[in-house]
């Protein structure tokens, strides 16, 4: 366990101060060994980068690893919740452990801002007052690339993604959106390494593109497995196959890919330019979308705090349902879900020197919201 308490060493970055009476307890669960480790690394470095620059005395954030497994985020939440007597919880990256664990964070009273996982079940019929996505609903870059993959007039798209609510909510949301017929469909194993199987299916299909969403080291053995293949067919993705950490172990193989997603670094706004030149600065490397997202949610916090204190269940969640702070995306709202309307951008896989990264060559969808919100009662 590792407990980060900050003291006063700055006002606040976004003109803030705290409501607070008594400190705010943050419990991030994420991510930090084994497969995908990177991601939550990413997302917590974003979230600290934004408490330091804060300089609030009165936040403390307790970090734990989630290991990516359901049972280990449960009982480290119940732990935080009932031992360590946190008001916040964070941090999560993958669905399926959103799922075990934030209906029981809100049954609890307890909030929860999620700085990645945006599973369709807790949009739409399983929604609650107490639970934000400040990155994306899942479907949401997936209906993007549905919508690129239609304007680039591909008419037999193979789709795959992993088996679990993500990857489900991936597919479904570039069905939404295209247009064109389904060379074939299939759901691999999540961690999955080898796409011999997969690839040879494509191979056999007729496609005329391929659709992936394969997060973290999955995306990168598909990638490099795929440029190996032989198949020389356009690939189109969402940011989460595509992002920096990826980029770099991917290599060569990745460049020109499009890929949908609602953060880029070349986002032109002083909110973002500033976050860039920070991360690089305190990590000594390029934030990734996971670090973005991190950085967002901080600041969303922050920004509440400065308004209402978290004992005020209803003052607190009003303060963060207006979502006063200058996201590095630029425009950004809630929803009547709690989930972002914003834009999603299409971007090119490019070279700057000896760094693989990302440009932004068009907009897929404006003011996007998600498809489940008219399910959700609150």
């Amino acid at each position: 366990m590792k407990f980060v308490t900050l003291a006063a060493a700055a006002a606040l970055a976004i003109g803030l101060s705290s409501a607070n009476a008594e400190p705010v307890k943050v419990g991030m669960i994420t991510t930090l060994s084994g497969g995908g480790a990177g991601l939550g690394i990413d997302a917590r470095d974003g979230f600290m980068l934004a408490v330091k620059q804060a300089g609030n005395k009165d936040l403390e954030v307790i970090v734990e690893d989630d290991q990516r497994k359901p049972d280990v985020a449960v009982q480290l939440a119940d732990k935080m919740i009932q031992s360590d007597k946190v008001d916040v919880l964070t941090g999560i990256i993958w669905s399926n452990l959103a799922m075990a664990v934030v209906p029981s964070v809100t049954a609890q009273g307890k909030f929860y801002l999620s700085p990645n996982a945006g599973p369709s079940a807790l949009a739409g019929k399983g929604c609650n007052p107490n639970y934000f996505s400040v990155a994306y609903q899942n479907d949401n870059l997936h209906e993007a690339a549905g919508a690129y993959a239609k304007e680039a007039g591909f008419k037999k798209t193979f789709i795959l993604a992993p088996n679990y609510p993500a990857g489900k909510d991936s597919l479904t949301g570039f069905k939404r959106y295209y247009r064109g017929e389904l060379a074939g469909e299939i759901y691999t194993k999540l961690g999955q390494t080898d796409y011999a199987a997969e690839l040879a299916q494509i191979r056999a299909s007729g496609a005329d593109s391929v659709f992936f969403f394969l997060p973290g080291g999955m995306g990168i053995s598909f990638l490099k497995q795929y440029a190996d293949s032989g198949i020389d067919l356009p690939v189109v993705g969402p940011a989460f196959s595509f992002d920096q950490g990826i980029l770099q172990a991917v290599g060569d193989a990745a460049l020109g890919v499009k890929n949908t997603s609602q953060w880029s670094k070349d986002i032109d706004n002083d909110a973002n330019k500033a976050f860039v030149e920070s991360f690089k600065a305190e990590y000594g490397r390029l934030p990734s979308l996971y670090a973005a997202q991190g950085f967002d949610t901080a600041n969303l916090l922050l920004s509440a705090m400065a308004k209402a204190d978290v004992t005020d269940a209803d003052a607190f969640r009003a303060a963060l349902e207006a979502a006063d702070f200058p996201s590095v995306r630029g425009k950004f709202s809630f929803g009547p879900n709690h989930h972002p309307i914003q834009d999603i951008y299409v971007r090119e896989v490019i070279k700057e020197g000896d760094v693989y990264t990302n440009k932004i060559v068009g907009t897929a969808l404006s003011d996007h919201g998600d498809a489940y919100s008219d399910e959700c009662s609150m």
